[in-house]
């Protein structure tokens, strides 16, 4: 029996590997972004290691760490991170959420370029990482960018909802485009789309928003997606993977941040006042609980319990109700129940069989209950 056991958890193993085997000459990952070396250099680590003997020579900064009040400067070590190591791991967390696949199938970058986006809600901010959740309420109006190149290239960034498609399943929204950023200055850029805020419908979950920057040698006519604030979803259809298939010898991705949202209030705002449309609810219709067929002699089970269970759900409710509108009186306030309901044992359970025993104890307590197949639960109400 053990053998058995053993071949079918293996071919099973097996048959799930097969099924999930691609053809490695036919799907392969291609690196369509900038170069990017995984390997620091010697130069660079002898500079690592200089650094930290001098630091841990410093007997303030062994002072400091020792009494919790040495500061660390979480900003300088991000952004040295991502001048590092930080490319390899955020392209990570990007296949994790499948961010590459949805956006250009079987290709992949590395961001290289530095990017700081952060959304502004009154004096605070709320920036964008890689997959943190920033609610749609916080981000009503356009984001701060920040472009860490400084160069003579030209940027163009686009903001595009994966996940938020009411007619295509694999379909985009584009909310933001602004393109031909000189010089890292985003307000140098030419706006293609303006901002358009997130609007997850109800009931769909978390939708995935991605910020993708592109970088290019001369300026770029895209006048072609040039689109003013929409009257329907639909006027703002996106495919990043044509977009890019039809430019991929002039533009490069070289950076990505995205955030997941989903609904709340302000999504109304969005459907009704810009879309002038009623907004789109959806919900998940479960499957009926399963409930085993019931037993002839049901043993170790309580005989009212193990009834109610397999009863119709409206009678036992109706029941329920009509027990409770028994001992209410709109006009009269309820009556106090006593600190210990069950102190006593009520006179009028004397000698009745244990199950009503029960029934009125619970009663007495305000106690309802929870079934399974195996035994009653009981818990608070």
């Amino acid at each position: 029996m053990g053998e058995f056991i053993v071949f079918l958890e293996s071919f099973s193993t097996e048959h799930v590997a097969e099924l999930k085997s691609k053809d490695e000459t036919v799907h392969f990952l291609v690196d369509i972004g900038l170069p990017y070396t995984t390997n620091v250099e010697k130069d660079e680590r002898a500079r690592r290691y200089d650094f930290l003997k001098q630091q841990s020579q410093d007997k303030n900064l062994c002072k400091l760490a020792r009494f919790n009040q040495l500061e660390v400067p979480l900003d300088d070590v991000f952004d040295e991170w991502m001048l590092t190591d930080g490319p390899r791991y955020v392209r990570k967390i990007a296949e994790h959420y499948g961010v590459f696949e949805h956006l250009f199938g079987d290709a992949f970058f590395h961001p290289v370029t530095p990017m700081n986006i952060a959304f502004k809600i009154g004096e605070e901010f709320s920036p964008v990482y890689f997959g943190n959740i920033i609610k749609p309420k916080s981000a009503q109006e356009e984001a701060l960018v920040d472009i860490g190149n400084k160069s003579n290239l030209y940027h163009t960034l686009i903001l595009s909802n994966l996940d938020g498609h009411l007619a295509k399943p694999d379909g985009e929204y584009i909310h933001w485009m602004v393109a031909n950023i000189a010089n890292g200055d985003i307000s140098k850029g030419e706006i293609i789309c303006s901002y358009l805020p997130p609007f997850p419908a109800r009931g769909t979950g978390y939708h995935r928003y991605v910020f993708t920057l592109y970088q290019h040698d001369e300026k770029m006519d895209f006048s072609q997606f040039k689109k003013d604030q929409p009257t329907e979803p639909e006027n703002r259809d996106f495919n990043t993977y044509e977009f890019y298939r039809d430019r991929q010898d002039f533009i490069t991705p070289s950076s990505l941040l995205f955030f997941q949202t989903d609904w709340d209030y302000s999504v109304s705002n969005v459907f009704h006042n810009i879309f002038d449309m009623p907004e789109p609810r959806f919900e998940y219709d479960f499957p009926d609980h399963y409930r085993r067929p019931p037993d002839w002699f049901p043993k170790k089970k309580a005989f009212n319990t193990y009834l109610d269970l397999h009863r119709d759900p409206k009678q036992v409710s109706k029941e329920v109700l009509t027990k409770k509108l028994a001992t209410l009186n709109p006009f009269e306030k309820p009556e106090k129940k006593p600190k210990f309901p069950n102190l006593h044992t009520p006179h009028d359970t004397a000698g009745k069989a244990s199950w009503i025993q029960v029934e009125t104890k619970k009663q007495r307590l305000g106690w309802g209950q929870i079934y399974n197949d195996n035994k009653d639960i009981i818990d608070p109400k």
